[in-house]
């Protein structure tokens, strides 16, 4: 009885955790995009005067040239001094040149964020009144277009000849090791290796158009290839290539020494090293993705990098060894067929990769995964939604799979009936030959009769025939037909055992699967996350009303949200303040704070500045009282001036985490 609820047990588990490890990871190492979470001045504010700088705040680092960030009069000229610099923490700034008049003004940016993909956007503001504009910035979407077609095409070949390449070699050292000297093999993880180095070097040609123009144009651009090699994508990606030099090397050894080795000691001594030497090119190719995504920024990078590569080796051995396994049952020579002892560890092994896979999606869903919401209010979400479904059908199938790998308890072909089909054989062959041989002697007899007179030369040319038959030429093709016709009759044997035949079939459906999930994997690496999607528009909604708010200052109420991030544990959030009535003279204010979310959360310190920099007064400083949840408030905060203040908050999320963010605004 316990051996047979045992594997349903287990097979319960397995899909139980990795149903629920795609639900909690995602994408596994894919990458969260950064977000404009913040402007100054805001989006369609309408100021009184113009703005020294341009400042813009993403909700993580971000790379930046002099062009990244562009500032464009109504007439579409530039405005801006070029040189973006960093401010503080993700805010972003670029100097305005003096003397701007009234009008429409543009603000363009495209950036590279720290998980290496494109960002680009604009906005506009008025200053003193809006006006008709002419300034175009061309288009905006980042990483599109053909050359983002074709990048992306690059990254799906990528992971796919990392784990065909992976997934090969490791089925073959740890479940198969006689399919090291099977030419399927060979031609299967060879290809996977020629697969990824080619993707490679395709990416980092790509990489610099990919990221700025998107023009094919560029694409061999030398002075944007210099450039790619100087940031860390580009690194990663050349570190991947001097690894991939390691695995040639990994390659010939396995399908050369190792398939040629006979002695039992030597080969297991072999075995050991290829597995240390393979596991640690492996991690290294997968840090090359690791180190220049998502998980080398944020939170706990030293924990995160590590857990993406063990995700990516855990994708490889089970994807890439299902792909080995069906090429074994489909490929492989009949007299070396891949046996129920090597299903049944790949069997194991893949259990054990789904299991990493489940701990590595605890950790990746505390760490980057948003809130429930985002599963349908997101194209991240909804594509997360289908990967689960395709993971799901994926397990279901492997269930199946592991049924007919537990009835495969023997080979295919059993001693008796190979005994059998051997002696059938030779019988057939046999008779073939007595057949032929009585038909030549019934034609030689037919022969002396009717021509009995027939001189000695024909007598010579029949012992030349005779002698034509018992030619090398003739016993070679002889061999050769009854090798084709054994490799026949093996793989018919074979063939016929449901059991084989039943796994090939589950498998094979397995692979189609996999190349599907694979595919909407790619697309979620590049697309933005739930998260930082919703953390976008709520600062975009936040930046609305406080435009809105602004522009009516003059109605006797200010109300300014700044987005910040003091980069520790639960640093981000959104702060407010309502100033009323914003005029000289006392006044009453009110500061929230409020998670991305829009959730009010309490933090140990909040401080407000005042300063006037055309009058050099300030900063003055006022410290609110705490009221409520994510609440301060204060009475009589004095504005001795009418004038364009700067009003600075100071947010302290920890004993050592804190960061000052601040917007000017007209009050008086």
């Amino acid at each position: 009885m316990k051996r047979t609820i045992t594997p349903r047990l287990r097979t319960l588990v397995l899909l139980f955790l990795a149903v629920t490890g795609a639900l909690l990871a995602g994408a596994g190492p894919a990458s969260a995009h950064a977000a404009l979470t913040g402007s100054d001045p805001s989006q369609g504010v309408v100021v009184p005067k113009a703005p020294d700088q341009v400042s813009l705040t993403f909700s993580e680092n971000v790379s930046m040239n002099d062009n990244s960030l562009r500032v464009l009069d109504p007439q579409g000229k530039r405005v801006d001094k070029g040189k973006p610099t960093n401010l503080s923490g993700t805010t972003y700034g670029v100097q305005l040149k003096s003397g701007l008049g009234k009008g429409t003004y543009t603000v363009a940016y495209q950036v590279v964020s720290a998980d290496s993909h494109p960002v680009a956007g604009a906005y506009t503001f008025s200053v003193g009144a809006p006006s008709r504009t002419v300034a175009s910035v061309g288009d905006q979407d980042a990483g599109g277009g053909v050359v983002g077609w074709l990048y992306g095409f690059g990254r799906y070949m990528s992971y796919a000849g990392y784990i065909v390449l992976v997934g090969g070699a490791a089925f073959v050292l740890a479940c198969w090791q006689r399919g090291s000297g099977v030419r399927a093999m060979q031609r299967l993880v060879v290809g996977g290796w020629l697969t990824l180095t080619a993707a490679t070097l395709w990416l980092l040609l790509l990489r610099g158009s990919y990221t700025t123009s998107g023009s094919v144009g560029d694409i061999f651009d030398l002075n944007l290839l210099g450039q790619v090699l100087q940031t860390k994508p580009g690194a990663a990606l050349v570190s991947r290539l001097l690894l991939l030099a390691a695995a040639a090397l990994f390659i010939a050894v396995l399908f050369g020494a190792y398939d040629k080795r006979e002695e039992e000691e030597e080969k297991r001594d072999l075995t050991f090293g290829l597995a240390i030497g393979g596991t640690v090119v492996a991690a290294g190719l997968a840090a090359s993705w690791a180190m220049a995504e998502h998980a080398s920024t944020g939170l706990q990078p030293g924990i995160a990098m590590p857990v993406d590569v063990l995700h990516l080796l855990a994708v490889a051995t089970w994807l890439g060894g299902l792909t080995a396994l069906l090429v074994a049952l489909y490929r492989a020579p009949a007299d070396t067929p891949v046996d129920a002892t090597a299903v049944h560890r790949f069997s194991r092994v893949a259990f054990g990769s789904v299991l990493a896979l489940v701990a590595t999606g605890i950790y990746q869903s505390w760490r980057q995964l948003g809130s429930w919401s985002a599963f349908t209010d997101t194209t991240y979400g909804q594509l997360l939604l289908v990967k689960i479904a395709l993971v799901a059908l994926l397990v279901g199938i492997a269930s199946i799979s592991r049924r007919w790998t537990g009835r495969l308890a023997g080979p295919a072909v059993t001693e008796e009936e190979e005994q059998s089909a051997e002696v059938e054989e030779k019988e057939k062959v046999k008779a073939s030959a007595a057949t032929k041989e009585a038909a030549v002697q019934s034609g030689a007899k037919v022969s002396g009769k009717v021509s009995g007179k027939v001189s000695g030369k024909s007598g010579s040319a029949g012992r030349s025939s005779s002698a034509d038959d018992d030619s090398p030429e003739r016993a070679a093709q002889l061999a050769r037909q009854q090798a084709a016709v054994d490799s026949v009759r093996q793989k018919r044997v074979r063939d016929a055992d449901p059991t084989r035949f039943g796994l090939r079939r589950s498998v094979l459906a397995e692979a189609g699967v996999a190349v599907v999930l694979l595919a909407v994997t790619t697309v979620l690496t590049q697309t933005e996350p739930g998260r930082t999607e919703q953390e976008a528009k709520a600062a975009t909604a936040a930046s609305s009303s406080s435009s809105s708010s602004a522009s009516d200052s003059s109605g006797g109420a200010l109300t300014l949200d700044m987005s910040f991030d003091t980069g520790g544990t639960d640093g981000k959030g959104v702060v407010r303040v309502d100033l009323d009535p914003a005029t000289v003279g006392s006044n009453e204010m009110h500061v929230y704070v409020q998670r991305p979310n829009g959730r009010a959360f309490d933090i140990p310190e909040v401080k407000v500045a005042f300063t006037l920099a055309a009058k050099n007064l300030g900063p003055l400083p006022v410290a609110p009282d705490h009221v409520t949840t994510g609440h301060w408030a204060a009475n009589g905060v004095q504005i001795p001036m009418a004038g364009d203040w700067k009003v600075s908050v100071t947010v302290r999320t920890s004993d050592i985490d804190q960061v000052t963010v601040s917007k000017n605004a007209q009050i008086g």
